[in-house]
């Protein structure tokens, strides 16, 4: 079973929109992040509380996960790309009014996260940790290691992560978000020009 990059034939053979992630099992293909999940947790029989097999608990998996593409995944991956990722791109440092919006918008989702789906519980289903934490942990990581740490004075939150940590394991954890937390050692890098060039109107055009 293996992955690769998405910038070559071999890589489009295993992804029809030549993205990561992207899964080759034999002769199976698979792409997006949480079929890839859902794939991997029934073919090695992993423990039940990951995708229950009481039927009501994992509706509510798929639940939090039908919401999260639209909410948190919508929301926190732009802190990356509007503080370091469009900037080392083009060159130019976006307005704060960008990040002021785009942090509207995830304060909301996580409102919504914290009200609807925490509640009082230890897990987002429940007392044991799932699928959907995992994935909601991924893309909350993302602000963090772009310095807007929505952690913070939320306290709620905070001890969630916390679980999540504890439950995956603290080692496993910070291996598992390394890169996502040294994200600004980017800013050090040389970007290709004639890729700046290719790409720069095309991601001022998407903040427009």
């Amino acid at each position: 079973m293996s992955a690769g990059p998405s910038n070559s034939d071999r890589a489009s053979k295993v992804s029809l929109l030549k993205k990561v992630p992207a899964l080759k099992d034999g002769d199976f293909t698979l792409a997006e992040c949480t079929a890839i999940l859902l794939y991997l947790s029934r073919k090695y029989n992993t423990p039940d509380h990951w995708y229950p097999s009481d039927i009501q608990k994992r509706a509510r998996v798929d639940e939090y996960l039908s919401w999260h593409h639209a909410n948190i995944r919508a929301n926190a991956p732009k802190t990356m790309w509007i503080k370091l990722l469009i900037p080392l791109i083009t060159g130019q440092p976006l307005p704060a009014e960008k990040l002021q919006e785009v942090m509207e918008g995830l304060f909301a989702s996580l409102k919504q996260f914290e009200e609807r789906f925490l509640q009082d519980k230890a897990f987002i289903i429940g007392s044991e940790i799932s699928l959907a934490d995992l994935v909601a942990i991924v893309e909350l990581m993302q602000p963090v290691g772009v310095g807007c740490d929505i952690f913070e004075d939320r306290p709620r939150l905070l001890a969630w992560r916390r679980r999540v940590e504890d439950a995956v394991g603290k080692e496993l954890f910070f291996q598992a978000h390394e890169m996502l937390l040294n994200i600004k050692e980017l800013s050090n890098i040389q970007i290709d020009p004639q890729l700046k060039e290719h790409l720069t109107p095309l991601l001022m055009k998407m903040l427009k």
